[in-house]
């Protein structure tokens, strides 16, 4: 009989937040679960590591019958503890999320979400990364979690090229309103940012930063054009940011 799989979970909204509960039950008919998750939100940590403090990891029983564990770190953090420190063997599947907001464009940069799911296609493990375009605590993640059981399925069927992860996002709304999945490049977007500068009490300037979104890409193959027209993007996201197609060049100036 074949063995079962076994699927590590993590996200960045720390393990407490709806989006990772309802990961682990788009999880449950699938495998074995192991959850390590931040025990605080991690959002925007990007694909930072922890050098100068020291890691806690807690067992904990937010998911009855599963085993998980809380750290103190950042989600990259969650996932090299979790395959050298707490894991038996190499996870058959690693999912990351369910993210509460988009990770689409450039966001994928910044996310922590994204980045536990690149550190698994560093560490060779196939690995998605699933966000909602809903930024409420209350969220409706139903949808997600059937997209989520879909994908992970096909995943654990058919492998995943090393190196290489999927950059998921899902429209927010229930399932039979949105239009499917379409594989999609990234959409090449930024952020405008800004800050806005206010006074402590006393007296001393402090910044929240703030910003626009500006989507410059009118292409209709991207993530962007998916999720505007009701689809869930799937995008083949890789670690590796060299620009091939400007090596030539440099050579040029070089040599």
């Amino acid at each position: 009989m074949a063995e079962s799989p076994l699927i590590l979970i993590t996200n960045d909204d720390s393990i407490k937040s709806k989006g990772i509960a309802s990961l682990v039950e788009a999880m449950k008919p699938l495998g074995e679960l192991v959850v390590v998750a931040p025990d605080t939100v991690q959002s925007g940590k990007g694909h930072a590591i922890t050098i100068h403090d020291p890691l806690r990891l807690s067992k904990s029983d937010q998911f009855p019958g599963i085993e998980a564990y809380t750290c103190s770190g950042t989600p990259v953090d969650c996932v090299k503890l979790a395959i050298y420190e707490v894991m038996k063997k190499r996870p058959t599947l690693l999912v990351s999320g369910i993210n509460h907001g988009s990770n689409a464009g450039i966001n994928v940069l910044y996310s922590g979400t994204m980045s536990a799911a690149v550190e698994g296609a560093i560490e060779g493990i196939p690995s998605i990364g699933f966000s909602l375009l809903d930024h409420s605590a209350d969220a409706d993640f139903d949808a997600s979690m059937s997209y989520a059981n879909k994908l992970a399925t096909l995943v654990i069927q058919n492998d995943l090229q090393k190196g290489v992860c999927l950059n998921v996002n899902i429209p927010r709304g229930k399932e039979e309103k949105l239009n499917g999945l379409k594989i999609c490049r990234q959409g090449r977007a930024y952020w405008e940012d800004s800050f806005d500068k206010r006074k402590d009490p006393f007296g001393g300037d402090y910044y929240w930063l703030t910003g626009e979104y500006t989507d410059t890409d009118k292409g209709e193959d991207t993530d962007l054009w998916a999720l505007a027209n009701n689809f869930v993007s799937v995008v083949p996201t890789q670690f590796d940011m060299t620009a091939h197609h400007f090596i030539a060049n440099l050579n040029d100036w070089i040599l």
